[in-house]
């Protein structure tokens, strides 16, 4: 299970850059791009710290995917714009239950 979650939160990461690199490519948008970025590169080093230590690399997917949900989920209730909160909303819970099911297999 530690290898999925790690698999997991190296592809949450490069997507969730991708996702801040399209939001200033569309809108010009600097937050979009720094935060992309930077979420992206803590959820690579949550996923690089799985093998070695596990329950702080699985805690620090945990509470990356939690910020980033407390990001999205309140956005997409308030304007119902499904781009790119809906995809953000699942990649998130599934890396909370992901980590959490690494922590408790391994």
């Amino acid at each position: 299970m530690l290898n999925i979650a790690r698999l997991y939160f190296f592809v949450f990461a490069a997507l969730t850059a991708l996702g801040g690199l399209m939001g200033f490519i569309k809108a010009s948008s600097k937050p979009s791009l720094i935060a992309g970025v930077v979420s992206g590169l803590l959820l690579a080093a949550a996923g690089w710290l799985i093998p070695t230590k596990t329950t702080f690399g699985c805690i620090m997917g945990i509470v990356v995917s939690l910020l980033l949900l407390g990001r999205f989920l309140p956005a997409y209730l308030k304007k119902g714009v499904a781009m790119p909160a809906i995809p953000m909303i699942i990649l998130s819970i599934a890396g909370v239950v992901i980590a959490i099911a690494g922590m408790v297999r391994r």
